[in-house]
């Protein structure tokens, strides 16, 4: 691939999902204070000198962001806003759900996803440079970390001339509003680091069970690829053999042979419309 070439979308704009409500007005503030602003060549990114996350260390910074980058941080920026917990400081989306929305997403010909120019924009540049904190998650289920929990810190807002205290004053009011709501429901008030605990809480296990289901939708394709591979009548008795092993003998006998049978011709209906179905698509950015 030609060093001119080797972006696939030299355009990233974000898009916010469809489905989602109107974002409180700080949020819409900051959207359009980011919108209006050059983030990407905000006087601050030549003044900071970025860091190692784990040592603390200075890394010399020379040059310029390059355009791509700097077009795939404007989109970010305002993703990151729209997705902003006022009263936690998480980003509430997946580097993944973030990627996709700003067109920061690939697909190879092989079908096998990317999202490796929007972690490497947040790792590598917006960490580094002190803009987010980032925090991951061990996943049991996948034996693989979760996607970053990702926390907005007081210099990401001075992009856009958004002062620490207007922050501050944001959070303060939205904790106002929590607390109210809280109130009318009879519990007690909380603080904001209780806040950003529950959000924590909530976002993780969002994300646990979003890779959950697609773990279990890519074990059904799996499964029904393999059967696809079959004459019917073996595909039909290793089926068979599955149902029996997840029903009771009390459920068993309720189905009586006919009952058996016909649910072994739903499954292989259901798997062969599987294998036949390509899966959903993904934009190719």
């Amino acid at each position: 691939m030609t060093r001119t070439g080797y972006i696939s979308n030299l355009y990233p704009v974000f898009t916010p999902p469809p489905s989602d409500k109107q974002r409180p007005a700080f949020i819409r503030y900051c959207m359009q204070r980011a919108a209006e602003k050059d983030v990407a060549r905000s006087e601050l990114l030549y003044i900071v000198q970025p860091t190692d996350p784990k040592t603390g260390d200075l890394r010399p910074r020379f040059r310029r962001l390059n355009e791509h980058r700097a077009r795939a941080l404007r989109a970010m920026v305002l993703a990151m806003l729209h997705h902003f917990n006022i009263a936690s400081g998480l980003v509430m989306a997946s580097v993944e759900q973030l990627a996709d929305e700003c067109g920061l997403s690939t697909l190879s010909e092989a079908g096998n996803k990317s999202i490796t120019r929007a972690s490497r924009l947040i790792t590598d540049f917006m960490e580094p440079m002190g803009l987010v904190m980032c925090e991951k998650v061990w996943d049991k289920l996948m034996a693989s970390y979760i996607p970053k929990l990702i926390t907005l810190t007081p210099l990401f807002f001075m992009l856009f001339e958004v002062s620490a205290e207007k922050l501050a004053s944001a959070q303060n009011q939205q904790m106002g509003w929590i607390n109210k709501g809280l109130l009318e429901k009879g519990e007690p008030s909380i603080t904001l680091t209780e806040a950003s605990r529950r959000a924590k809480e909530q976002h993780i296990k969002r994300a646990f069970e979003h890779r959950k289901s697609r773990y279990a939708i890519n074990k059904q394709r799996k499964l029904a690829k393999s059967l696809a591979k079959l004459d019917e009548q073996t595909a039909k008795q290793d089926i068979l053999h599955k149902l029996v092993k997840r029903y009771s003998l009390l459920e068993l006998t309720g189905m009586g042979q006919e009952g058996l049978k016909k649910q072994v011709d739903i499954e292989y209906y259901r798997l062969r419309k599987i294998a036949s179905t390509p899966p959903p698509d993904i934009p190719v950015h």
